[in-house]
């Protein structure tokens, strides 16, 4: 039988969802971690009497870019807190026509398209791991926010993948048609990568609020994706993104199962006695139980 654990809820902020109205600011924990500095001061907030994190993953004011930012120290210093399973808010552009502008949407695939670039793994550097990434959202997770973004409204698509692109600029009309064709996906983002994957190798449940923007531009029936047109449908949906993962938050189970809460128990292929004492040290928080 798997071995339950006590959960812990975080939430990294994605495009208009920095503020979430009636819960409380318990405390600020600035961290810093072996991979640098995360994105951001990390909110400990209170709702219902449970406490949760916040951390923005573009940085507070918006400064980082998708591929500046720091997503090994952002989950890494989640971890170390203690989060066991998180939200993950963006907005992203549509590729399908059974979704609409202001839909949540609530994937379970994700497709690379980023360039490689992005550091995407803990390992490395003396120590060799390897986790199965074959549903990279964790399904408990997505049950949850599927179950609290139903209570706020009935535009909830279920499921399709997530096409992760380099960015900072949106699609060429050529690259989006060929993604409808080839991949068949639902939307496109441009920070669910390496988000996910680091997720995983830090042993945690991850799930993602989509937010439905614009239909990125291959529908010709739309004009060209502006920043203009997604800011307009962020602002209109940032209430409602926020009051759902609020139900997240007071909702999450107090205690979990999943099998992500013990992805890497399998992992790491280095012996113990060959993993240099400094990389011990700093993958502790992520892996001590292990070594």
């Amino acid at each position: 039988m798997a071995q339950s654990y006590s959960t812990k809820l975080g939430i990294i902020g994605g495009s208009g969802v920095y503020d979430i109205p009636g819960i409380s600011v318990v405390k600020e924990h600035a961290l810093s971690t072996p991979f640098g500095d995360p994105s951001g001061v990390v909110e400990e907030l209170s709702l219902g009497g449970r406490s949760f994190y916040f951390i923005p993953r573009h940085g507070k004011f918006h400064q980082f870019l998708p591929s500046e930012v720091n997503y090994r120290a952002n989950i890494y210093a989640l971890k170390t807190l203690g989060v066991t399973h998180l939200l993950a808010v963006s907005a992203v552009g549509i590729m399908t026509e059974e979704i609409k502008p202001g839909d949540m949407v609530v994937p379970d695939q994700i497709f690379d398209r980023t360039r490689g670039d992005r550091a995407s793994t803990f390992f490395g550097q003396g120590i060799v791991g390897h986790v199965p990434f074959a549903d990279p959202f964790s399904e408990e997770m997505r049950e949850i926010i599927i179950k609290a973004a139903k209570k706020e409204t009935d535009r909830v698509y279920k499921g399709g993948t997530y096409i992760c692109m380099e960015g900072p600029q949106f699609s060429t009309r050529a690259e989006s048609n060929f993604y409808r064709r080839s991949i068949l996906p639902a939307v496109i983002g441009m920070t669910g990568l390496p988000e996910a994957k680091l997720a995983r190798e830090a042993e945690m449940c991850y799930g993602m609020l989509a937010l439905a923007t614009d239909y990125d531009c291959w529908n010709d029936k739309e004009e060209d994706v502006s920043v203009e047109a997604v800011l307009d449908v962020l602002k209109a949906n940032s209430t409602l993104a926020a009051r759902i993962v609020a139900i997240v938050a007071a909702e999450l189970p107090e205690y979990s199962q999943s099998p992500d809460l013990e992805a890497c128990k399998h992992a790491i292929i280095t012996k113990k006695e060959a993993i240099p004492e400094q990389r011990k040290k700093d993958l502790a928080p992520l892996y001590g139980r292990y070594f």
